[in-house]
């Protein structure tokens, strides 16, 4: 099992290319299923999950064809396979959007429910009531969703869909479907994150009819059938945090290429409050820092798009950790994510956990140990961590860091760290 070796207190300087959205990349790749012809999607990222959503597809009879240009071909003519199976899926909840796209082209869907980090409950009944208010015909048995239309039916019906909660996955779902939809679909209480608006975007370019997208109100006038297109995935806005919280925290000076500010408001605007200098410049962004003990520690409260990023929080928590000051973060998405903490602690940080708040107090350095990742954010704050922390740190089952990052190791040492992947 791979691990990362870290050897700390090296300023972050120079410059580092964020990689395209994985939040962006998996639904759009499921956004390929809508059509027969021939989709190609540029900057797709190396990720472990979208090589994932890859061998899925494949196994439905899509033909999905990697350049070494970051662009995939995905070729769904001969899909003969509605299904995705449990063996495949289940290290990823992003598996679920294949349910929209499978239902709306094919009529028919058979969904494992899916995995993913173990961060707090995710579920699936919004996907499932959404669905159902277009006409699907709906059981869960056997770990599955399994989705149907009704007897006679040749496409889902337009309707108006208000969620009990604000869910991205469960938006995109529901604006994949409607674009083959009889009449007009209205999502109320929409998601609004820059990746649904990409998809849509991507989904525009194959013909839908879609108004709204980036604010809580979607219209999608459903049509009979969609084409190929060619459509680049938006700059990965999580990547360009932790780096910029990376830089923040060693006292550097980078400029991140293809970095979008307007995407990342909330944790921009806390990071100037903390006394970093960040701005938006041609082709991505600047930041720059004067080191952690000259920085004020920030407290956050975790919201939807475009509030503070549940995504977020562990590497602000990271910067927290040597800033100066005492810090409250609150987290409002999910239930179970303060598990980089007591990984935290190990290297001498100082934070108290009560239900969903969290209270930080910088102390003057962090010491080296053996961590271990959690999940996907987490193991990015013990990296930021461990880029700030005297002496060796060993961030272990980065497995999880793999499922998000595309070559953060070697982005890292190409702005100054000191750090490798060991065995």
């Amino acid at each position: 099992m791979d691990k990362l070796l870290i050897r700390g207190g090296r300023p972050l300087q120079g410059e580092v290319l964020v990689s395209g959205a994985k939040n962006a990349a998996l639904p759009e790749l499921c956004a390929a299923l809508l059509t027969a012809e021939p989709v190609v999607l540029r900057n797709v990222p190396q990720l472990q999950d979208v090589g994932t959503m890859l061998k899925l597809i494949r196994n439905m009879g899509v033909v999905a064809e990697r350049s070494g240009d970051g662009s995939v071909r995905i070729d769904a003519g001969g899909l003969n396979t509605p299904e995705a199976p449990y063996d495949l899926v289940k290290t990823m909840r992003a598996s679920v959007l294949a349910l929209g796209p499978l239902l709306a082209r094919f009529g028919e869907a058979t969904v494992s429910l899916p995995g993913g980090c173990a961060i707090g409950s995710r579920p699936v009944d919004q996907h499932i009531k959404g669905m159902q208010a277009m006409g699907a015909e709906i059981v869960v048995e056997h770990g599955y969703i399994i989705a149907r239309l009704p007897a006679g039916w040749k496409r889902l019906k337009g309707a108006r869909i208000t969620t009990d909660m604000v869910t991205v996955t469960g938006t995109e779902n529901f604006l994949m479907a409607a674009t083959l939809a009889e009449g007009e679909t209205v999502l109320e209480n929409a998601a609004q994150e820059p990746e649904i608006t990409d998809l849509a975007e991507m989904l525009v370019k194959m013909g839908a009819r879609i108004e709204g997208h980036g604010t809580s109100r979607i219209r999608i006038q459903g049509v009979e059938q969609l084409h190929g297109c060619e459509h680049a995935v938006v700059a990965d806005r999580i990547e360009a945090g932790t780096f910029l919280c990376a830089v923040a925290a060693t006292g550097g000076d980078a400029f991140l290429r293809h970095a979008r500010a307007d995407h990342l408001d909330a944790v921009v605007e806390k990071l100037r409050d903390a006394g970093v200098q960040v701005e938006a410049a041609e082709g991505g962004m600047r930041v720059r820092s004067p080191g952690a003990a000259q920085l004020k520690a920030q407290g956050f409260r975790t919201t939807e798009y475009p509030g503070f990023p549940t995504d977020m929080q562990a590497q602000f928590m990271a910067l927290n950790t040597v800033a100066q000051g005492t810090a409250t973060v609150t987290e409002t998405i999910f239930e179970n994510r303060y598990m980089h903490v007591n990984e935290l602690l190990r290297l001498g940080a100082r934070i108290q956990v009560d239900g969903r708040v969290a209270i930080s107090e910088g102390v003057p350095r962090l010491s080296g140990a053996t961590v271990m990742a959690t999940d996907l954010r987490a193991s990015a704050s013990l990296v930021i961590a461990g880029l700030v922390a005297e002496g060796e740190t060993v961030v272990d089952r980065i497995y999880h860091l793999d499922r998000g990052y595309d070559c953060m190791e070697a982005k890292l040492r190409g702005l100054g760290a000191d750090i490798e992947r060991i065995r």
